[in-house]
């Protein structure tokens, strides 16, 4: 991780993960606190840092007003959208829009209106290619805040966003990245599907270090069979999804292509009645001890009501299937999918002990928690992204998990 420096508006801090905490309140959460980051951080730490993305479409006029003011709390990487959240026709009002968006969050950076401990990750979802090089050339010297661009239904022939990546950096407008979306029809039919994606591999294979993660256009998959899944299922209930991303992880999510591939969207954010038995138990709100007294079975309802419930969910198999990041419409996600990446004590004390036991001289031990063996080697690499996501998320305190963040007001 490199050390603190100097930006293009003077010193200061990197942005982190639950930043809105107090110092008592990080000491209470966290064993270990989560690590800072930028732009300019090394990707492997990066790539898996983004967290909730909150997407917001080009034509929204208080975009700048809402990162000055910090009005999205825990937000660390956003995405202005310049695709299938604007019409057609306003394309050309949302590039003009977004440019001057930009340049407003660059004056109030400048003007220390803003520290940059809470300025996200800013990213701009585009249509074309040639798109990005109108953007950056009228952002002019704002365009620094920009960590990279999202390439909408890309293919095994999009080779062209990606040299425009390349060229940007060699011009030294950078450092940009590219965060290619597989989302094609070719991706998701069954008779081209194997050999688009070891195609489309083969391609970022080729400009691996521009490529910050791999995201998955759920959305779009869904929309060529007709079908949409509903706030009491997942993704993964979808079948025809759930293949889709199971061969995508099965060539992307390999130990030794050190791609990071992120989760789709999720889409709902209010209660609009619910068929199916709500998803979250009780017991761990129950069980959970609050020392200050919050009332433990009334957030967990005002997460039903909330659909974060559905949400919760597919973190949970997102991480199960190894994806991490999950892109969001919606900021009363943000605090939910962060506080899911953070790593358990239990997990982390297993990790430490895989990774500092590899020395070859046994090759299975039990687990610190006495309730489980630990294989060296089979669970290894499991050891290492554990110890990557505990940088970037932290680590909970011993009986802490994350119905502990999910309180408005612990300590804020």
């Amino acid at each position: 991780m490199k050390g603190e420096k100097y930006s293009f508006f003077g010193q200061y801090d990197k942005v982190r993960h639950f930043n809105y905490l107090t110092k008592e309140g990080m000491e209470t959460t966290f064993f270990k606190a989560p690590q800072s980051f930028d732009k300019e951080t090394p990707r492997s730490f990066l790539a898996g840092a983004l967290g909730a993305s909150l997407y917001m479409p080009g034509t929204r006029e208080s975009i700048a007003k809402e990162i000055i003011s910090k009005k999205n709390r825990g937000l660390a990487s956003t995405v202005f959208c310049l695709e299938d959240s604007i019409g057609d026709s306003e394309v050309p009002y949302a590039e003009e829009n977004l440019t001057n968006q930009v340049q407003e969050i660059y004056r109030a950076s400048i003007n220390q209106e803003i520290e940059s401990v809470d300025l996200p990750l800013i990213f701009i979802r585009v249509r074309t290619e040639e798109q990005i090089l109108r953007l950056t050339e009228k952002m002019g010297d704002s365009a620094k805040l920009i960590a990279g661009f999202i390439f909408p239904k890309f293919t095994s022939e999009s080779y062209r966003y990606l040299e425009v990546i390349k060229h940007l950096n060699n011009q030294a407008t950078g450092p940009f990245y590219g965060l290619p979306i597989i989302e094609s029809s070719q991706a998701i039919y069954r008779e081209s599907r194997t050999r688009e994606l070891m195609e489309t591999k083969r391609l970022l294979d080729s400009y691996h270090d521009l490529v910050l993660n791999v995201r998955i256009g759920a959305t779009d998959f869904s929309g060529y069979y007709g079908i949409r899944r509903g706030p009491d299922v997942t993704i993964y209930d979808i079948t025809v999804i759930r293949d889709c991303i199971a061969d995508i992880i099965n060539i992307f999510g390999r130990v030794e292509s050190d791609y990071v591939i992120s989760g789709p969207v999720w889409e709902y954010f209010s209660n609009g009645g619910r068929v199916l038995k709500p998803q979250l138990r009780r017991s761990p709100f129950e069980e959970f001890h609050d020392i200050h007294g919050n009332n433990r079975s009334k957030i967990r309802s005002q997460l039903l009501n909330k659909y974060v419930d559905g949400l919760i969910r597919e973190v949970i198999l997102d991480k199960e299937n190894g994806l991490i990041g999950k892109t969001i419409i919606h900021p009363s996600h943000i605090i939910p999918v962060q506080s899911l990446y953070i790593v358990g004590h239990e997990e982390y004390l297993d990790a430490l002990s895989i990774t500092e036991n590899s020395h070859g001289l046994q090759g299975v031990m039990k687990s610190h928690y006495t309730n489980k063996m630990n294989e060296i080697k089979p669970h290894y690499k499991w050891a290492q992204k554990i110890l990557v996501r505990a940088q970037n998320y932290g680590v909970f305190h011993e009986q802490h998990n994350f119905i502990s963040l999910f309180t408005e007001d612990i300590h804020v």
